[in-house]
């Protein structure tokens, strides 16, 4: 493999998402995977939304050692 199909911005998985999802569109139960599938990926983009956004919190200082008399 010369790695062109694996850089190209995800056109081969774009297409196979959309062969998968007419394939299970076509009965009942399908459908229902379809809806689990959309709403779990919904939430998993926002709560990775809710993360980059999110302020991040300070580290604290680190402990520093007392100094002893005389020396530094």
């Amino acid at each position: 493999m010369t790695g062109e199909f694996l850089g190209s911005g995800g056109g081969m998985k774009k297409f196979l998402k959309l062969v998968v999802a007419r394939y299970l569109s076509k009965t009942p139960l399908g459908l229902v995977v379809l809806g689990i599938g959309w709403f779990l990926g919904r939430r998993h983009k926002r709560r990775r939304a809710e993360r980059e956004n999110a302020p991040r919190p300070r580290r604290a200082t680190p402990a520093r050692r007392p100094v002893r008399s005389g020396h530094r």
